[in-house]
């Protein structure tokens, strides 16, 4: 009697088996399959393919590096944003840094966000003919940061200073610190290997104004995001136009086309789909 009892179970599991596998796993994606081809959504459903001259050439979801074979980037070309995601936009290694606000000191083989900032702020300016030069970065790209050593208060701050050394600024990579002094006292460079966790860590801001924006020095959370902001995309303009050969108007006139405004009109940003904006300028520079 058990043992017919424990057949008619499992034939029981077997039939709810079969039964949900032919729903849930046949069934249920055909169905949704069939949806997603509809008109209005077959398009995105099959990855938002951008063509070129009837060729695919990428997708409006994710963005992609426009380098030549050593990395550099093109000068003809919109650049994106930076991407954390592989080695830029890889769709199967797709991440963000990890790195926060508080990355401001350098450690050994791994520069803190705010000196990743400083240095692409640096070479973002260098290629597109503007100041480089932001808030919290020395004039050599890293950040601008100070250990302050000395007595501290019942809150933790120095109260007299008695060292104070730049931490992001080796003394095998820079002949003077980016400050003389702070507080009446002489700035030093940090000496590899030596510990500076004992001081304040103070960033200083110094009175440069950021002329790059802020989505040209930093990576999105994905790693794949195919925009940038209008503002990033009118730096590039002059550089763009200068290697085509086209009027800067004409370049501008092709950026304002490609801008999306904010999503239903009060979410997230206008922004600028770098890979049809590129398209475009080829079509445009071929004569087409």
């Amino acid at each position: 009697m058990q043992f017919t009892n424990l057949i008619r179970q499992h034939a029981a599991a077997l039939r709810a088996l079969l039964v949900l596998t032919v729903i849930l796993g046949v069934a249920y994606p055909v169905f949704i399959w069939l949806v997603a081809q509809l008109p209005g959504l077959n398009h995105k459903a099959d990855g938002s393919i951008v063509e070129a001259d009837g060729k695919p050439v990428g997708s409006s979801l994710i963005g992609q590096l426009f380098t030549d074979a050593d990395g550099n980037p093109l000068p003809q070309y919109f650049q994106g944003r930076p991407s954390a995601a592989g080695d830029g936009y890889d769709p199967m290694a797709t991440s963000a840094s990890n790195l926060g606000p508080e990355s401001i000191v350098d450690q050994p083989g791994k520069p803190s966000l705010l000196t990743l900032v400083c240095q692409r702020s640096q070479a973002v300016g260098e290629f597109d003919g503007v100041s480089g030069a932001r808030p919290f970065c020395t004039g050599d790209g890293v950040g601008a940061v100070l250990s302050v050593i000395g007595p501290r208060d019942s809150r933790g701050n120095v109260i007299h200073p008695t060292r104070v050394v730049s931490v992001n600024e080796p003394c095998d990579t820079t002949k003077t610190p980016f400050l003389n002094t702070y507080e009446g006292v002489r700035v030093e460079c940090a000496q590899a290997g030596e510990d500076y966790s004992a001081g304040q860590i103070v960033p200083i801001h110094g009175s440069a104004d950021a002329q790059v924006p802020a989505d040209a020095v930093t990576a999105s959370g994905s790693g794949l995001d195919p925009h940038i902001s209008p503002a990033y995309a009118d730096l590039q303009v002059n550089r763009v136009a200068e290697a085509r050969g086209l009027a800067p108007e004409q370049v501008r006139q092709l950026v304002a086309q490609h801008t999306d405004g904010r999503t239903l009109g009060f979410l997230g940003e206008p922004r600028v789909n770098v890979l049809e904006l590129n398209i475009a300028l080829d079509t445009l520079s071929a004569g087409g």
